[in-house]
């Protein structure tokens, strides 16, 4: 008897985890996508007229960007944010593993270009291409990084203020 009630406990258990991911209301976005390739970015920023927000990290070693992503880009309003007003990129510079060859020089370059020197640091920016001259132009919109004098608890209001600022400027 107690074979059979364990079984179907846990048969519903399975159904009703099962029923859970195949509601569609349970379903909504509530986590964010990050790109890694400029090109996918690029087309998508092209396509939907959103700038790209790219957050320089060190995914297995900082710190400050973990403490970030959990203060901030974790919470609802920013997810809600990030989806209606950018494309996100990451671009990662781990230090115990390896990216793709490719991969690492895209980010390097970029690096370079932004003059990034401490992480996290977050470039929103928009690129064009230059048919005539092939190749790709940066129109820089601005930087942001941790919240430094934000409320404990609240650190993602202060963020998105500034992040609205500097979409506000660009619009103007």
């Amino acid at each position: 008897m107690r074979k059979w009630l364990f079984s179907v406990v846990v048969i519903f258990g399975v159904l009703t985890c099962k029923a859970q991911t195949d509601n569609p209301e349970r379903n909504q976005p509530d986590t964010l996508h990050w790109f890694t390739s400029v090109g996918e970015v690029y087309n998508l920023s092209n396509s939907t007229g959103r700038p790209i927000f790219a957050f320089f990290t060190g995914s297995d070693w900082c710190g400050w960007c973990h403490k970030l992503q959990r203060e901030v880009f974790e919470k609802p309003s920013f997810v809600e944010w990030a989806g209606k007003n950018v494309v996100l990129l990451e671009l990662d510079f781990p230090r115990r593993k390896a990216l793709a060859p490719e991969l690492a020089q895209q980010n390097n370059e970029l690096q370079q270009v932004f003059r990034v020197g401490s992480f996290p640091t977050i470039w929103m920016f928009c690129l064009t291409k230059d048919e005539a001259a092939k190749k790709i132009n940066i129109s820089a919109l601005g930087s942001l990084g941790y919240p430094p004098s934000a409320e404990a608890g609240k650190e993602e209001v202060s963020f998105l203020a500034n992040a609205n600022r500097i979409l506000a400027s660009c619009k103007k």
